[in-house]
């Protein structure tokens, strides 16, 4: 009878063994799907120091405030499209997009509208939401 015994020991142990690799590997894959989202959804927050955009695109004062309040419904706009899924997260970024660029071209003028073209482009580049036609 003790052969039986330890074979049961045996069995548990490696039932346990068994199950807790399993949570482990469980544990492990939610850790990575949830830091993918907060990853995602920091790619969406467009907010950036005024000060030094309107350093580079050499602003006045009534150009600021006027950057400053289009940028702002740019960022509330572009963390709703975070929360969004699929096809329509898309959508919204063009369409928050094509807003943004449509307000800046009536505040700027043509060369400081280039250069936030410029920086534009190039952020949503870096963060992987370029919108493409």
């Amino acid at each position: 009878m003790a052969p039986s015994k330890e074979r049961k020991g045996k069995k548990m142990k490696r039932l346990f063994l068994m199950t807790i690799a399993m949570l482990s590997m469980t544990m492990t894959f939610a850790e990575n799907e949830e830091t993918k989202n907060v990853n995602n959804v920091e790619a969406y927050d467009m907010t950036v120091n005024m000060r030094k955009l309107g350093v580079a695109l050499d602003l006045t004062a009534d150009q600021i405030e006027a950057v400053e309040n289009i940028h702002s419904t740019f960022n509330a706009e572009m963390q709703l499209a975070a929360l969004t899924d699929g096809a329509d997260r898309q959508e919204r970024v063009k369409k928050a997009v094509e807003r943004d660029i449509k307000w800046m071209h009536y505040v700027l003028d043509q060369k400081q509208y280039r250069t936030y073209l410029t920086l534009l482009n190039t952020t949503l580049n870096n963060r992987g939401l370029i919108v493409n036609e």
